[in-house]
């Protein structure tokens, strides 16, 4: 039964488990043209993964990464695997790639599904936290070797939970400590249920708002009135 195993063992060392192919989907889609300023834009595509792995602390995640990104990746990943895994192969870089070139940017964005599809058969590579990052948070390569490092106040399940609430939140308010965050054992309401945390926070910033009206307007009357006496 060992040798039969053995044998079944692809090129990047992984056994194509049935059962692993059904925990595990990810898409590549929805390209988008991102403009950083006049003379330059780039692509960046949708990563959707949805899974029931127990290797990954969300289910269900979207996040948006350019073709650079994903060449960061394959070093890193290749790096931290000192070489045990042989990883798939990137789309080439086409030194002719075109924004406006339709049929180029579909051949990338499958070959880069196809890479990601192959990455996450390995056992090893989904032990690694850059991949868990890359796939789950919108941290930029930089933010995620920090991370990783240990050079940020959030740890990388941090970083992975905080990323579903981008829509609520500043960078700013991510990157703080455990003030808005919630460990995975924890039973409070706010934990439970986050948009009740939003909505008192929302609520407490009207109140604050109306406080700060009312000290104004007693302020300026104070000022009228003493324009009045002189």
């Amino acid at each position: 039964m060992r040798d039969e195993i053995e044998g079944n063992v692809n090129q990047f060392g992984v056994l194509p488990a049935f059962s692993m192919q059904q925990l595990i989907s990810v898409w590549v889609r929805d390209p988008r043209i991102q403009k950083n300023d006049f003379w330059h834009a780039y692509i960046d595509y949708e990563i959707c993964l949805h899974t029931a792995s127990v290797c990954f602390n969300k289910k269900t995640s979207s996040v948006r990464r350019r073709f650079s990104e994903f060449v960061w990746l394959r070093q890193k990943l290749q790096a931290n695997s000192m070489l045990m895994v042989q990883l798939p192969e990137l789309p080439p870089k086409n030194p002719f790639f075109s924004l406006n070139n339709g049929q180029q940017i579909t051949e990338r964005m499958k070959g880069l599904q196809k890479f990601l599809e192959q990455i996450l058969q390995s056992p090893l590579l989904l032990s690694d936290s850059c991949l868990h990052l890359f796939l789950q948070s919108q941290l930029s390569v930089s933010n995620i070797e920090a991370c990783v490092a240990g050079r940020t106040p959030y740890s990388v399940i941090q970083a992975v939970r905080r990323s579903g609430l981008r829509r609520f939140h500043s960078e700013e308010d991510l990157q703080k400590d455990l003030s808005m965050s919630c460990e995975s054992d924890s039973d409070s309401l706010e934990c439970r249920d986050p948009e009740h945390r939003i909505k008192g926070l929302a609520k407490h910033k009207t109140k604050r708002t109306a406080s700060l009206d009312l000290i104004g307007t007693s302020q300026e009357e104070m000022l009228s009135f003493s324009s009045g006496s002189l």
